[in-house]
C-alpha cells in the first residue's frame, strides 16, 4: 500500500517542478531570477512539495510506532535480547523523531499526532501476545516495518526537494538497515529455538530394593 501511495504522490511532486536552490546569504547572483526572497539577497525558505510532506507524514507515524512498540518490547519481551532491541529502538527512533519534528516545525508543517489504522492494528495484536509469541510477532513486525522505512528513505533521497529532509533521510538509511538486519537475525534465531524439540533430562536409573 505504501508503494501505491508513494507512487501517486511522486507523480504530483514531479508535476510541481523544481524549487530554486538555496545559495546562502549575500549571493543573489546565484539565485534564479524568480526565486522568492525574505530580504534583499536572501532566498526565502522553500515551500515543501507534495513528496516532502508525504515523507514527513509517513516517517512521523512510523517513528512513533517504533518508539511505542519498542517500549512495549522492553517491558514484555520474553527474551533479554528482545528487551534490549526494544530499548535500542526507543533510543534511536526518538532521536530521529526529534530531528524530523524540528524540520517540520521550521517549515510550518503539522505532523500527524496519532498512529494510522495499520499501526494501531499491529499494536493491538502485540498487546494480546506474550512470551515467545510476543517476541516473534514483534521481531517479524520490525523486519516488515524497517523494510518499508528503508524504501521510504530511499524514495525521499531520490524524489524529495527539501535539502534538510533529504539529508536526514540519507543519515537515517544506514541506521535503518542495521536495525533491519538485527531484527531479521533475532527473528531467525528465535524461530529456530521455537522449532527445536524440548531437551529431555536423563532419567536416573531406579534402585532395586
Amino acid at each position: 500500500m505504501l508503494r501505491h501511495v508513494l507512487a501517486a504522490s511522486l507523480s504530483l511532486a514531479i508535476s510541481g517542478g523544481a524549487f530554486a536552490a538555496e545559495t546562502g546569504v549575500g549571493n543573489p547572483a546565484g539565485m534564479a531570477p524568480s526565486a522568492p526572497q525574505s530580504a534583499p539577497g536572501v532566498p526565502a525558505r522553500p515551500v515543501l512539495n507534495q513528496a516532502d510532506r508525504l515523507f514527513i507524514r509517513e516517517l512521523t507515524i512510523g517513528g512513533a510506532a517504533e518508539v511505542q512498540n519498542g517500549q512495549l518490547a522492553a517491558q514484555r519481551g520474553g527474551a533479554d535480547l528482545v528487551k534490549e532491541f526494544g530499548r535500542d529502538m526507543v533510543a534511536d527512533h526518538s532521536k530521529a523523531n526529534d530531528q524530523l519534528a524540528k524540520i517540520a516545525r521550521a517549515d510550518n508543517v503539522a505532523p500527524p499526532n496519532q498512529l494510522d489504522t495499520e499501526h494501531r492494528a499491529a499494536r493491538v495484536m502485540l498487546e494480546g501476545a506474550s512470551g515467545s509469541g510476543f517476541d516473534l510477532a514483534y521481531l517479524r513486525g520490525q523486519v516488515t516495518d524497517h523494510q518499508k522505512t528503508a524504501q521510504l528513505l530511499e524514495w525521499e533521497i531520490g524524489s524529495g526537494e527539501n535539502a534538510q529532509l533529504k539529508a536526514l533521510a540519507a543519515n537515517l538509511l544506514p541506521v535503518v538497515f542495521r536495525h533491519l538486519e538485527r531484527a531479521r537475525g533475532l527473528a531467525e534465531q528465535l524461530a529456530v529455538q521455537a522449532a527445536a524439540p524440548p531437551s529431555r533430562q536423563p532419567v536416573p536409573p531406579s534402585r532395586s530394593r
